[in-house]
C-alpha cells in the first residue's frame, strides 16, 4: 500500500487560498477515481475537489471552516504502489505549490506555526464546552494574545456556530478601536506634563475620528431572524467596501433602441435554427459596450493607489441573480474579439452554469467593466455598486414603448418607440462627470445607430 497525499487545488490566479465547508468522505470510506472528497470555497466561488486516484480515505488533515492554502495536503488517500507510481502526487502537487504566489508560501508557514502552537499552547482544539477552534484561529488568537475568554465570547459565523478566520480578524478590527487602557502610575509619573493650553490646542485641531458602526437592532415580538449565508455575507462586505473606496456618481441617458428591437424579433427564430441558442439583448449590449471601451479606453482601468492601470484586455462581467436570491459576476474575457455569435454563446453558457452552480474560479475573474440588466426585474433605471477594483459600471432598464418626438425631413414627428434608459456609475476619482457622461452618451449612440439589416 501507498500513501497519496490530495492538495488543495488552484483556484485562479489570485486565489490563494480556500475554506473547507464540508468533508464528503470520512475516513476509513471507499474513494473512487474522480470522487469528489470534499467541498471548499474561495471569496469568489464554490467548488468540490475529486480525487485523482483511488483508495482509501485515511486521514483528513484539516476540518471543516479551516482556511487552507493551495498547495497544501488536506487529505491523505490509502492507495495501492501501483496507482501511486502513476499518481500526480510527485509532480504535480510540486508544481501546484510552485505556482501559488509568494504570499501563500507565507500564509502555509503562519498555518503551521499556528499547527505546532496549538499542540502545546494556550488555546485548545476543543474547549470544555465541545467549541471547536481550527489550527489557524488558534494562530492568530495566540500571536494577538486572544485569552480563551475572549474567544469563547466571539459570534461565529461557520458551521454549527464555529469561529473563523474572518470572525477573529473582524473582533481584532473592533478590539483595536475599543478604549485603550489607562497608563500605569510609574509610566505616567515618568512623563513630562505638557502646558494645559497645549494639551487642548492639539485636542481640538485633531478630534479623534469616530468609528462608524452599524445602529443595534432591535428584535420585536413575531420576527424571523434569517442568518446569512455566505454567499450573501461576501457581497455585503464588498458592497460596503465598493462604497467605501470609491466615491460613486452616477449619469443617465435615454437610448431609442427600436431598431435593435425590431431586429432580433425578426431574427431570432432563425438564430436559434442555425446557432441552437437564444440571442437575448445582452449580447447585443455587450457588443456596444465593448466599441465603446475601444473609443474610452480610460474607463478601462483600475485605481492602485496613486497609480492608475490601464488595461489591455476588455473584460466585460455581467452580473446574474442566482435561483438562491444571490448575486454573481462571470466574466467574458476578450469581449471586443467576439462576434455577436460567440458573445452569445458565451453569455448563454456563463448564465446557464451559473444559474446550476458550476461556474470555476477563472470564470468570475480578471473583469475589466460590467453590465447589470436591472430591466430584466422590471426597472427602468437603477444606480449599480462598482465591483472592485473596476471604475465602472453600466445598468440597463426595461425596454418600454414610449411616444417620442422624431425628427425627418418632412418635420417632428410623434412616433410610438422602444426607448430604454442606461445608468452609468463610475469612480469619481478617475472617472470625471466629462469621461463619464461621453462614455454612455456614446454607448447611446452606438445602440440607436444599430443595423436593422445586419446578418449575424
Amino acid at each position: 500500500m501507498a500513501e497519496f497525499e490530495l492538495v488543495m487545488p488552484k483556484m485562479g490566479e489570485s486565489v490563494a487560498e480556500a475554506t473547507i465547508t464540508k468533508w464528503l468522505k470520512e475516513e476509513g470510506e471507499t474513494i473512487e477515481l474522480e470522487e469528489s472528497v470534499l467541498e471548499i470555497a474561495t471569496d469568489k466561488v464554490d467548488s468540490e475537489v475529486p480525487a485523482p486516484v483511488e483508495g482509501i480515505l485515511k486521514k483528513k488533515l484539516f476540518d471543516v471552516d479551516d482556511v487552507v492554502q493551495v498547495g497544501s495536503a488536506i487529505a491523505i488517500i490509502e492507495t495501492d504502489a501501483a496507482a501511486a507510481s502513476s499518481s500526480p502526487n510527485g509532480s504535480e502537487a510540486k508544481e501546484t505549490t510552485q505556482e501559488a504566489p509568494t504570499a501563500v508560501v507565507e500564509a502555509t508557514s503562519i498555518a503551521a506555526q499556528g499547527a505546532a502552537a496549538a499542540e502545546g499552547g494556550k488555546i485548545p482544539a476543543r474547549t470544555e464546552s465541545g467549541r471547536f477552534y481550527s489550527p489557524l484561529v488558534r494562530s492568530i488568537a495566540e500571536e494577538e494574545g486572544i485569552s480563551i475568554e475572549e474567544l469563547n465570547g466571539i459570534n461565529g459565523s461557520g458551521n454549527e456556530g464555529r469561529v473563523t478566520k474572518s470572525d477573529v480578524l473582524d473582533y481584532l478590527s473592533n478590539r483595536g478601536a475599543a478604549p485603550q487602557p489607562a497608563a500605569s502610575t510609574s509610566a505616567t509619573a515618568a512623563a513630562p506634563a505638557a502646558p494645559a493650553s497645549s494639551s487642548r490646542a492639539a485636542t481640538e485641531s485633531k478630534p479623534a475620528p469616530a468609528k462608524m458602526s452599524a445602529p443595534p437592532v432591535d428584535i420585536r415580538p413575531g420576527d424571523e431572524i434569517i442568518e446569512m449565508d455566505r454567499m450573501r455575507r461576501i457581497i455585503a462586505d464588498n458592497m460596503v467596501m465598493s462604497k467605501h473606496v470609491s466615491p460613486h456618481v452616477t449619469s443617465f441617458v435615454e437610448a431609442d433602441v427600436t431598431n435593435i428591437v425590431m431586429w432580433r424579433n425578426k431574427v431570432k427564430n432563425e438564430f436559434l435554427q442555425r446557432e441552437g441558442e437564444k440571442i437575448t439583448f445582452t449580447p447585443i449590449f455587450i457588443e456596444a459596450i465593448a466599441k465603446t471601451i475601444r473609443d474610452f479606453p480610460m474607463i478601462n482601468v483600475s485605481v492602485d493607489g496613486h497609480n492608475i492601470i490601464k488595461r489591455k484586455d476588455i473584460n466585460i462581467g455581467m452580473a446574474t441573480a442566482l435561483p438562491s436570491g444571490n448575486l454573481i459576476v462571470p466574466v467574458i474575457k476578450n469581449a471586443d474579439q467576439l462576434n455577436l455569435v460567440g458573445l452569445t454563446k458565451k453569455v448563454n453558457d456563463l448564465a446557464r452554469r451559473a444559474r446550476e452552480n458550476k461556474l470555476g474560479s477563472d470564470d468570475i475573474q480578471q473583469g475589466t467593466y460590467t453590465i447589470s440588466n436591472v430591466g430584466s426585474f422590471g426597472n427602468v433605471m437603477g444606480t449599480p455598486i462598482i465591483p472592485q477594483p473596476q471604475v465602472a459600471v453600466m445598468a440597463v432598464g426595461a425596454i418600454r414603448k414610449k411616444p417620442v418626438v422624431v425628427e425627418t425631413p418632412q418635420g417632428d414627428v410623434i412616433a410610438v418607440r422602444h426607448m430604454m434608459f442606461l445608468s452609468h456609475s463610475y469612480d469619481h476619482r478617475v472617472v470625471d462627470g466629462a469621461l463619464g457622461g461621453m462614455f454612455v452618451k456614446k454607448l447611446a449612440d452606438y445602440l440607436e445607430a444599430f443595423d436593422p439589416n445586419r446578418e449575424f
